[in-house]
């Protein structure tokens, strides 16, 4: 299996499941994963936000508060009904999608706020990412939704009897409910439920876990088959590139397979020297520049 670091589009886009999860493996630590804002007016204005974080080193694009069940993307107004598959003739990039298991009954610290069922992590949802084409999905919460692990952990065995594609699991902040973050325990209990990717916060980006929780995660979910995924969803991916290259140095050291860098930039896409900057913190300009500039022709 080819390193997804290495891959031409037409490669990546034939990969399944379980190759993308070798070849992201294979990678050593060096994929970026670019989280967008699907129908948010994008950064530049007349092209998509998932081809904005293409051009500047991301391999992975996810697509946040997108409604599956009657989805909009700006940039792609007239293509509804295959959007997935006009994202990868755009881009040549696996496309995923947040779906959120929302508790009713969380303990909340802010007001809860209201979702479409589009967005919500239930069976018609589910059964919609393979009609759709999407190549992985992210269970998570947003701010202020009550996700809550518990939920997660439910959805993660949900999602693995619906879905064919590469599941990644875990929260990347509170997402409004009074609970622990993330920590090993509630890493075990993904991995057994089905997660093939673990989602934890990046080290810096949430009080209290630290390179010691990191690494202990990255060990345990590693040696159980599983990838670790760090994530920046705190609105620090808008943060100066000397704090993003801190950030993911920090991570790579603990021994994550996959940087994200969220979305809470100009447009919806995190700025995108930032996407850059962590590319070049974690793989260099050699590998950084092959990805912006190998054509998806190819």
């Amino acid at each position: 299996m080819k390193r997804l670091i290495s891959a031409n589009a037409s490669e990546i886009l034939s990969m399944n499941a379980q190759e993308l999860k070798q070849s992201i493996k294979a990678s050593e630590g060096r994929v970026i994963l670019s989280e967008n804002v699907a129908p948010r007016e994008s950064f530049i204005g007349d092209i998509t936000n998932a081809e904005i974080a293409r051009a500047f080193g991301s391999d992975m694009i996810l697509l946040n508060c997108l409604d599956v069940l009657n989805p909009y993307i700006f940039g792609l107004e007239h293509n509804k009904d295959n959007f997935v598959d006009e994202l990868h003739r755009l881009v040549g990039r696996p496309i995923g999608v947040n779906l959120e298991p929302v508790d009713l009954e969380a303990e909340m610290l802010e007001d809860r706020l209201d979702i479409a069922k589009g967005r919500q992590l239930n069976l018609e949802t589910v059964k919609r990412l393979d009609e759709v084409g999407f190549d992985f999905v992210c269970l998570t919460g947003n701010p202020g939704t009550g996700v809550t692990n518990e939920q997660i952990e439910k959805a993660i065995s949900f999602t693995k009897e619906n879905f064919s594609g590469l599941i990644i699991a875990g929260k990347m902040h509170g997402a409004g409910s009074d609970e622990p973050v993330a920590d090993l325990e509630i890493a075990k209990r993904f991995v057994k439920a089905g997660a093939d990717v673990i989602l934890v916060p990046a080290v810096g980006t949430v009080p209290g876990f630290d390179m010691d929780d990191l690494k202990a995660v990255c060990k345990e979910v590693h040696s159980c088959g599983g990838l670790v995924l760090s994530a920046i969803g705190t609105s620090q991916e808008g943060s100066d590139t000397d704090t993003i290259k801190d950030i993911a140095i920090m991570n790579k050291i603990c021994g994550v397979d996959i940087q994200h860098i969220g979305d809470a930039g100009y447009g919806g896409v995190a700025p995108v020297e930032n996407i850059m900057a962590i590319s070049k913190a974690v793989r260099g300009v050699r590998h950084t520049v092959s990805m912006m500039a190998r054509s998806i022709n190819r």
